[in-house]
């Protein structure tokens, strides 16, 4: 499974997706979702293309309208990977 990344859209969207190729021109994203803020002071996620053909999960976008990409929240990248079926594993922290 592709690494879940943060991607800063131009547009000022943070879109959650996994990154498939970053080449000189475009990007390919996979399994992409968007964070919206709810009217309780939380984040929801959305498909990022929701009328996208459901058989076409990967996305290419020019680099051009894209700000950054980043290492996006461990829950959020768990969560991520839940909707799309990908293995969470809990990260164990010990006390010494």
């Amino acid at each position: 499974m592709a690494d879940v990344k943060l991607i800063r859209m131009h547009s000022g969207e943070d879109v959650v997706a996994e990154l498939v190729t970053y080449g000189d021109t475009y990007t390919t994203f996979k399994n992409a979702i968007v964070a919206i803020p709810t009217s309780q002071g939380q984040i929801g996620f959305a498909p990022w293309a929701p009328i996208l053909n459901k058989t076409q999960n990967e996305i290419d976008v020019k680099n051009e309208f894209i700000v950054f990409i980043a290492e996006v929240d461990e829950d959020v990248a768990n969560q991520h990977k839940s909707m799309y079926g990908g293995v969470i594993t809990k990260q164990s922290k010990l006390i010494v």
